[in-house]
């Protein structure tokens, strides 16, 4: 599962079978199972075998599971249910701390060497949806364990806002500073553009999700989860690159491949400026516009 690539990622309830394999029958770019807030207390034993089966039925396809937060009382026997199994993704909630990095990183561990899997081979996609979480996102996004493993950071609006004590609008200003601080973080620790919070003010309002999206893009996230299957195709539009963008790019790349060729290293196209970190940045949007 390449991070970079996810623009958009289908949330659906871990007691809901029939909905994964629908899910995976739309163009989400990865599907989460969700094991926590969807799934009531009494649901959960039911829900981790409906992900048993589905990892089995389904390998090879871009699953995520949401696990449950780790002080939840029931992120052991989550991670106990996915032994043996092809998983290639663990997305948890709640992560505040970089300690809390570090015991995911230990239970994964212990999850693939049970499982016969290789070290490291698991991703980890960490939520932060808190005022805790927001001020240690570079703790959590640069910790060690993200040089070893793969690894993507994740922004919660409504439990942040819950927290914060704050509404949470349309028009979405008071989510500026989180989004700001947690892409800055994810990007300086070398990670992908982050996961932008779905969009659940009006799951019916399309262009007030799409405005959403676009606020998301500006700042430097990569993609959106989503709650609904409506809200796929606006994330995919959204956070792939356009037609002109992609055109630029290459434009870019094939000139500063000349100018390497003849030996140069200053180059200007169409008046210009160009240098290595406009390269790394033109390539990015192939890398991404060749998941359209």
């Amino acid at each position: 599962m390449d991070f970079a690539l996810i623009r958009s990622a289908l949330f659906v309830p871990g007691t809901r079978p029939d909905r994964v394999d629908k899910a995976l029958g739309t163009q989400a770019d990865a599907v989460i199972i969700d094991l926590e807030d969807a799934v009531p207390p009494e649901k959960k034993a039911e829900a981790r075998e409906v992900v048993r089966a589905k990892l089995a039925q389904h390998q090879g396809r871009e699953i995520i599971v949401r696990a449950n937060a780790l002080d939840s009382g029931q992120f052991e026997m989550d991670l106990a249910a996915l032994e043996g199994l092809p998983l290639s993704c663990l997305f948890v909630p709640k992560v505040e701390r970089g300690q809390d990095v570090e015991g995911i990183d230990q239970a994964l561990l212990k999850l693939e060497k049970v499982g016969g899997l290789a070290p490291y081979s698991v991703g980890a996609l960490y939520l932060i949806e808190s005022a805790l979480g927001v001020e240690n996102a570079f703790a959590i996004a640069g910790h060690p364990v993200h040089q070893r493993r793969r690894g993507m950071v994740a922004f919660g609006a409504a439990d942040y806002t819950t927290g914060m004590g704050i509404e949470l609008t349309q028009q979405g200003r008071e989510l500026y500073f989180p989004r700001y601080r947690v892409s800055n973080a994810s990007h300086a620790a070398g990670l992908p553009g982050p996961l932008d919070s779905p969009y659940m003010y009006d799951l019916g309002d399309l262009p007030a999700l799409e405005a959403d999206a676009r606020r998301a893009k500006a700042v430097g996230f990569n993609g959106k989860l989503c709650i609904h299957p409506n809200q796929v195709e606006v994330c995919n539009r959204v956070f792939s690159p356009s037609t002109e963008e992609v055109a630029f790019a290459e434009k870019i790349i094939a000139a500063f491949d000349q100018t390497l060729a003849q030996g140069q290293g200053v180059l200007k196209v169409d008046g210009k400026f160009v240098d290595e970190p406009v390269v790394e940045r033109c390539r990015r949007v192939l890398r991404q516009a060749r998941r359209r």
